[in-house]
C-alpha cells in the first residue's frame, strides 16, 4: 500500500456473494472496470477471496472482495465456503449475485440469511439478464445486470454507492475532543520495530485528524518529552503516547495535562473501548496456568522485543506472578472457539475495518471470555488506566464502579 492510499480499514468493504458460476467474477470484472477475477465456465474457478482497493465513484475508497461459491462441494469446498463466511466478518456491503435464468437456490437463502443476521445492508443483483426474455424492472432492493453486455453495471454502482452511504461512520479518532488552536503532543518512541522512514498507521491517522480539527500537533519521542513541554511555552491540551512508553510518559507529563494513548484511542474509535477497560479488570484475577490468546490484525515480521510476542508476556507475568499459557494469532487468524482462554488482549485494530473488529469482540464476549487491547492492558498494569480515561468520564465510572 502506498502511504498516499487510504488504508484498507478505512475503506468501505463490499462483497460480492452467491453460488458458483453464477458470474460473480464476471461482475466483479465489469465493476471494477479491470480483469480483477480469472473468469471461467468451470464451476469453482474462484478458490480464495480477491480483494481489490480502488476508487468506485460516486462512494470514493472501497475494497472489493470476489469470494468463492458459496454451494462449493467436498473437503475443499467447505474450506472455501469458511472463507467465504470469514470475509462476512468485515463486510460493509453484501451483494447477491443471482444466476437470472436459473434463479434463487437454497445457497442464496442460507447467504440472505447470514447477511440479516449480521444487519448487513444488501443489494440482491441478478447476473446474465441478457439471456432472458425481456429485462424485469428493478426492485427496492434488487436489480437486473448483464456482466457480459454491462446491462445496469452503472445503476448497480450507484446503488452499492448508495447503500454504502448510509453506513458512513461518524466516529473521529481524536478530533471530536479537540478545539482550533489546541495543542497536541505525540510520543512516539522510535526503535527496532519501527519502520524505517514512516509512522504506524494510528500516528498517521491522529495526526491528520488534528489538523482536520484545525489543531497543531507536536511529534517528539519519549526521550525528549520533558524537554518539549518546558520549550512549548504554552501547556498542550492533550498528550498521546505510544503504549510501550506509557509508564514514561506519565511521569513525565504534569498531571494537570490529559494524558492517553494511540491504543485507548484506537478502541474508541473502533467501537470496543467499554469492553476493553472491563477486560483489563481481569488482569487483576488471572491464576495460574491461565491461557492467554494475544492477538494482532496485521503480519508485520515479529522483532526482537516485539511488543505482543514478547514485551506483553513479560510484562503480564511480572504484574501476576503468575506463570501464563501464551497463544498468538495475527492477521486474518482469529479462533472461532475461544473458551480455552481466560482472556483475549488484541492490538488496536488499525489494519482490521469497524465491522472485523466489532466480529471479533463480539465473538469473544459471547462465550464469556474478557477482551481487552495492548493500550488499555498496559495501562492497567502500570497502575495509569484511571488517568489516561479521564478524558471519557463514562469510562471512569466503569473502572471506579
Amino acid at each position: 500500500m502506498s502511504m498516499n492510499d487510504t488504508p484498507s480499514a478505512n475503506r468501505t468493504h463490499i462483497g460480492f456473494f452467491g453460488r458458483r458460476n453464477a458470474g460473480k467474477s464476471s461482475l466483479v470484472n465489469s465493476v471494477t472496470g479491470q480483469s480483477l477475477s480469472i473468469v471461467s465456465a468451470q464451476k469453482g474457478t474462484t478458490t480464495d477471496p480477491v480483494y481489490k482497493s480502488m476508487e468506485l465513484l460516486p462512494l470514493g475508497p472501497v475494497t472489493i472482495i470476489d469470494t468463492p461459491g458459496f454451494d462449493d462441494i467436498g473437503a475443499l469446498g467447505q474450506l472455501r465456503i469458511e472463507k467465504t463466511k470469514q470475509v462476512l466478518r468485515k463486510t460493509d456491503v453484501a451483494v447477491l449475485v443471482i444466476d437470472a435464468v436459473t434463479g434463487l437456490c437454497e445457497a442464496d437463502r442460507e447467504l440472505l440469511r447470514l447477511f440479516q443476521e449480521r444487519g448487513l445492508p444488501c443489494l440482491t443483483v441478478y447476473n446474465k439478464s441478457d439471456l432472458l426474455p425481456a429485462l424485469p424492472a428493478a426492485g427496492t432492493d434488487t436489480l437486473y445486470v448483464s456482466a457480459q453486455t454491462k446491462t445496469n453495471i452503472h445503476q448497480l454502482k450507484e446503488r452499492i454507492a448508495a447503500l454504502a452511504k448510509n453506513e458512513e461512520d461518524p466516529h473521529r479518532l481524536v478530533a471530536d475532543l479537540l478545539h482550533p488552536g489546541d495543542f497536541v503532543v505525540l510520543v512516539i518512541p522510535i526503535d527496532k520495530a519501527a519502520p524505517k522512514g514512516r509512522l504506524i498507521l494510528p500516528q498517521q491517522q491522529a495526526i491528520r485528524d488534528i489538523l482536520d480539527a484545525e489543531a497543531t500537533a507536536i511529534v517528539t519521542k519519549e526521550s525528549e518529552l520533558g524537554s518539549t513541554l518546558k520549550a512549548l511555552g504554552r501547556k498542550p491540551n492533550l498528550v498521546i503516547t505510544d503504549s510501550q512508553v506509557f509508564a514514561k510518559a506519565a511521569a513525565e507529563t504534569p498531571p494537570d495535562i490529559p494524558l492517553t494513548s494511540f491504543s485507548i484511542l484506537m478502541a474508541r474509535y473502533k467501537g470496543f473501548l467499554a469492553a476493553a477497560v472491563k477486560g483489563a479488570a481481569c488482569l487483576k484475577r488471572l491464576q495460574e496456568g491461565d491461557r492467554i490468546l494475544i492477538s494482532e490484525g496485521c503480519t508485520h515480521h515479529r522483532q526482537c522485543g516485539d511488543i505482543g510476542t514478547v514485551k506483553l508476556p513479560a510484562l503480564l507475568k511480572k504484574y501476576t506472578g503468575k506463570t501464563l499459557a501464551f497463544s498468538f494469532t495475527s492477521g486474518q487468524e482469529y479462533p472461532e472457539d475461544l473458551r480455552p482462554y481466560r482472556l483475549v488482549i488484541h492490538c488496536g485494530g488499525c489494519m482490521l475495518n469497524g465491522k472485523e473488529m466489532s466480529y471479533r469482540m463480539k465473538q469473544t464476549l459471547s462465550q464469556q471470555v474478557p477482551f481487552t487491547n495492548y493500550g488499555t492492558a498496559i495501562a492497567q498494569m502500570t497502575g495509569i488506566l484511571e488517568r489516561s480515561l479521564q478524558l471519557f468520564p463514562d469510562m471512569l465510572r466503569e473502572i471506579r464502579a
